[in-house]
C-alpha cells in the first residue's frame, strides 16, 4: 500500500492522527518464507505415533510499522498480517484418535487433514513518551520469562500490553500482562497453558501471564538481568543473567550465566488438572511445579572461527516449565535445540558448538554451524541416569547482490537419540527453508 493511500486512511479514522512524523517513519517489509519439514521419528513408544511426517508450505508476512505522531506524546500503530500456504502435507495423518483435533508440524487441521491455507491479522496501537513506550495488542516478546518461536512457517504471536523504558541511562525496562497466545500452525488465540495440562479436550488454561525485569549495564562489556514471570495458576518464575565479553588474545570471548527458580502458583500446588511433567517418586510423573536450572556458556570468537562450550543442570521433581501451546513454543535456554530442551528432572548438560562466518574467506553472507549436546542423570519412574543427545547441523547463505540479493537458503539437520526415555522420541529431522524480505517503503 502506498504511504499516501495508508496516510488517507488513517487519517479517516482518526484526523489527529495524520501528522508528519507517523507518516514519514513509517515502514512495512514483505516476507517471504518457503519451508519444507521431514520427521522421521526413528524409534518410539508415545502413543498414535507416526513414524514419518513432512509438510511443506508458502508462508507470506506482511509488516507494518508506523512511525509517532509529533509532540510530547507521540501516538502509533503497527499492524502484521500473515498466510500460510499449504503445498503438501501427504505424509501427515491429521486429526486425534482421542477426540477433537490437533494440528500438524506447520498447519492446523480440518478433520483428519491439513487446511489448505490459513491466516491471521494482528494490530497493536502504541504510546510513546520521552523514552517510554506503551503497546497494546499483538506483541512478539522475546525475553527470557517470555520467548516467542520463530521455528515454523509463520511465528508465534501474543495478545497483551507491554510497557518499555529506557530513562534511566543503560537501563532497559519492561512490563507486560499477555492474555492470550497464537500458535505457530494457528489462526486463533488462546488461552495458555505448560507442559502437563495443556490437552487441547482436558488440559487447563489461564488467561494472565504477568512478567517484568530489565537489563543493566554496567560496563560495556558487562550487563546483568533479572526477569520475572507468572502464569497464573500455574507457576512463578524467577530469572537472572550475567553475560560478560573480554579480550583474550586475539579474539573475543563471550562468558553467559543464567539462573532460573520456577516454583508452583495456585491450583499447580494441589489440583491434578494443574499438574505438569517430571518426576515426583515411585510411579508419579505428574506434580507441581519444582525447577531450579542453572547455565553457563563460553563462545570464542577468532576471525570466522566462533567455538564454545557449555553446561547446564536442571534440579527439583519437575520438567523446567515454560508456555506451552501443544505446537511446541522456545525458551530462554542454552539448551534449547531444534527438538529437545535437555530441562529434565536431575538432567545435567554439556554442550559443543562451532560455527563459521565464511565472510573471513571473501563468502559473505555463507555461514555453517554445527551443536552436540548430552544430557544424563534424568530422573525417572525407573532409573536415575537416563539420557538424551541431539546434534544439529545449519548451513545458509544469503545472496548479497544483483536481481537475487536477499534471497536466503537454510539447510537444517537435527538428530535426537535417548536411553531408558521409552515416551520420548528417536527422531531425525529435514528442513530447508528458502526466504525473501522486500522493503516496500
Amino acid at each position: 500500500m502506498h504511504k499516501t493511500t495508508l496516510a488517507v486512511a488513517i487519517a479517516m479514522l482518526n484526523p489527529y492522527v495524520c501528522a508528519a512524523g507517523f507518516i514519514e517513519d513509517s515502514k512495512a517489509t514483505l516476507k517471504a518464507r518457503n519451508f519444507y519439514i521431514n520427521q522421521d521419528n526413528r524409534d518410539s513408544g508415545a502413543p498414535n505415533n507416526n513414524n514419518y511426517q513432512a509438510e511443506w508450505g508458502q508462508g507470506f508476512i506482511l509488516d507494518f510499522t508506523s512511525g509517532y505522531t509529533e509532540g510530547v506524546i507521540g501516538v502509533g500503530i503497527d499492524a502484521i498480517g500473515m498466510l500460510g500456504v499449504r503445498l503438501d502435507s501427504s505424509s501427515i495423518k491429521h486429526g486425534n484418535p482421542t477426540g477433537g483435533a490437533y494440528g500438524g508440524i506447520m498447519f492446523p487441521s480440518e478433520g483428519d487433514h491439513a487446511v489448505d491455507d490459513f491466516s491471521s491479522l494482528g494490530l497493536t496501537a502504541k504510546v510513546k513518551l520521552s523514552a517510554t513506550e506503551l503497546k497494546l495488542g499483538t506483541l512478539i516478546p522475546k525475553l527470557p520469562v517470555i520467548f516467542s518461536n520463530d521455528g515454523r512457517l509463520l511465528p508465534q504471536t501474543w495478545q497483551g500490553g507491554q510497557i518499555t523504558s529506557a530513562e534511566i541511562k543503560d537501563l532497559a525496562l519492561v512490563a507486560g500482562q499477555i492474555d492470550q497466545v497464537k500458535g505457530r500452525n494457528s489462526s486463533n488465540n488462546e488461552n495458555m497453558s505448560i507442559t502437563g495440562a495443556n490437552n487441547p479436550q482436558t488440559g487447563r488454561f489461564s488467561n494472565k501471564f504477568l512478567y517484568a525485569g530489565g537489563d543493566y549495564r554496567l560496563t560495556k562489556d558487562l550487563t546483568a538481568q533479572y526477569y520475572y514471570g507468572n502464569l497464573e495458576n500455574f507457576y512463578a518464575q524467577h530469572f537472572l543473567g550475567l553475560t560478560y565479553n573480554w579480550a583474550v588474545g586475539p579474539g573475543v570471548l563471550k562468558s553467559d550465566f543464567r539462573y532460573f527458580n520456577s516454583r508452583d502458583d495456585g491450583r499447580n500446588s494441589n489440583d491434578p488438572a494443574y499438574f505438569t511433567t517430571g518426576y515426583y517418586g515411585g510411579t508419579t510423573t505428574k506434580g507441581k511445579v519444582d525447577n531450579n536450572l542453572y547455565s553457563s556458556m563460553f563462545l570464542y570468537t577468532l576471525g570466522g572461527h566462533t567455538l564454545g562450550a557449555g553446561y547446564q543442570a536442571s534440579h527439583g521433581d519437575s520438567d523446567f516449565p515454560w508456555l506451552n501451546q501443544g505446537d511446541g513454543g522456545s525458551t530462554y535456554l542454552i539448551t534449547d535445540s531444534l527438538i529437545q530442551k535437555f530441562g529434565r528432572p536431575g538432567e545435567k548438560t554439556w554442550q559443543a558448538r562451532y560455527a563459521y562466518d565464511f565472510a573471513a574467506i571473501g563468502l559473505p553472507g555463507a555461514t555453517a554451524s554445527v551443536v552436540y549436546l548430552k544430557g544424563d542423570g534424568i530422573n525417572t519412574p525407573d532409573t536415575s541416569n537416563a539420557s538424551e543427545w541431539e546434534r544439529d547441523i545449519t548451513l545458509a547463505y544469503v545472496v548479497q547482490g544483483g536481481p537475487l540479493k536477499g534471497v536466503g537458503l537454510m539447510l537444517r539437520n537435527a538428530m535426537v537419540r535417548n536411553s531408558n526415555l521409552p515416551t520420548v522420541r528417536e527422531q531425525d529431522e529435514y528442513r530447508v527453508i528458502l526466504s525473501y524480505q522486500l522493503a516496500l517503503f
